[in-house]
């Protein structure tokens, strides 16, 4: 992680699982709107239940990826955790990094078990996604120790959209299913992979010059561009979900009138757990 290629890596993770939340999300809610024949062709339960099982498998690998490589890439340490000639801790910052994913990595694992057998209540996937959050933000909390002024602050401004996603996906556990609830931790997903290229590109720039990390008027763009990065995931989630939508009345349009069937408005109709994956 300490290094451009180790920000990018987690960022890339965080920014694609979020664009591919907020069109799945809005997937769903376009067709939950729309029930019909033809709705239902969209998005059935065999289908959402299909894409659930490939995107937790899809978690779970790239949390194993991203362990391998804190573990072995750029002189990591190899999964030994104490030197025992030097008598000290071995690489740290790895061993943390590599356990943010490995809670990641069980959250894919408990998911693919919630949604390929009976076994466990659906709500648990939510659960283990909200611990994954807050370990990571709990591990990161405790690692700024010592460090120059405007790197502790680029990890800061990251805590508040990772204790956020955790708060939101704690409560998604009790409202499942819930727009609002869903786009909302899309968008802060969002931000924390954005972010993490932000933070790669202040602290280990590829090309140009070193940032001054002490510098006052340093710190205030990076607080600005904070909330640029904010506005840039509320942009792309809101494009995302208008262009589903569209694309979803489009496709019940052109389904034909006989196959549409009789409809009550049942919008606001509560929908039981086993409704929603």
């Amino acid at each position: 992680m300490g290094s451009f290629k180790g920000h990018a890596l987690p960022g890339s993770f965080f920014l694609v699982f979020g664009i591919w939340w907020s069109g799945k999300y809005s997937l769903w809610y376009a067709t939950r709107r729309n029930k019909n024949i033809g709705s239902s062709r969209l998005a059935s339960r065999a289908l959402q239940r299909r894409l659930e099982i490939i995107e937790s498998a899809v978690v779970l690998f790239f949390s194993v990826v991203g362990i391998l490589a804190e573990q072995y890439a750029a002189n990591g340490p190899a999964f030994h955790l104490y030197n025992s000639v030097e008598k000290q801790w071995d690489d740290l910052m790895n061993w943390q990094h590599s356990t943010m994913y490995l809670f990641f990595g069980l959250t894919g694992a408990v998911s693919l078990v919630v949604h390929t057998t009976d076994a466990a209540p659906l709500a648990l996937d939510r659960l283990m996604l909200a611990l994954a959050f807050f370990t990571e933000g709990f591990l990161f909390l405790y690692h700024l120790h010592g460090r120059a002024m405007l790197d502790v602050l680029v990890h800061q401004l990251l805590l508040y959209s990772v204790f956020g996603s955790a708060l939101v996906a704690f409560l998604e556990i009790f409202h499942r299913g819930n727009i609002l609830l869903e786009l909302l931790r899309c968008t802060l997903t969002i931000l924390q992979g954005t972010w993490f290229w932000e933070v790669g590109f202040v602290l280990y720039p590829p090309h140009g010059p070193e940032w001054d990390l002490s510098d006052h008027s340093n710190m205030m763009f990076i607080t600005m561009c904070y909330t640029w990065h904010l506005a840039f995931a509320m942009l792309m989630v809101g494009v995302l979900h208008c262009v589903v939508s569209c694309v979803v009345r489009t496709r019940l349009k052109r389904t034909p009138p006989m196959e549409m069937g009789l409809l009550k408005p049942r919008e606001r109709d509560p929908e039981s757990e086993d409704e929603i994956l």
